[in-house]
């Protein structure tokens, strides 16, 4: 079974923490930054990616809690 990622993405005028092939929001939040904090630790505990969205959908950054090779480094976070 694979696992899902998390998504920080605009949802109307606030933004919403969503798993990856769930229509339902896990939650949502006024701020961006809020959304974020939640995608991350999240996808922290689940060991997946947390996707962060700008406010027009595109994806800004990801960060990566999985199984991924040492020579991988996150030069942002």
């Amino acid at each position: 079974m694979t696992k899902k990622n998390y998504h920080s993405v605009p949802w109307g005028d606030n933004w919403a923490v969503k798993k990856e092939g769930v229509a339902k929001p896990v939650s949502i939040h006024h701020k961006q930054a809020n959304a974020e904090d939640k995608t991350h630790s999240l996808a922290k505990k689940a060991e997946v990616e947390a996707v962060y969205h700008r406010g027009d959908g595109t994806i800004k950054d990801k960060d990566s809690f999985g199984n991924d090779p040492a020579s991988i480094i996150d030069r942002v976070h």
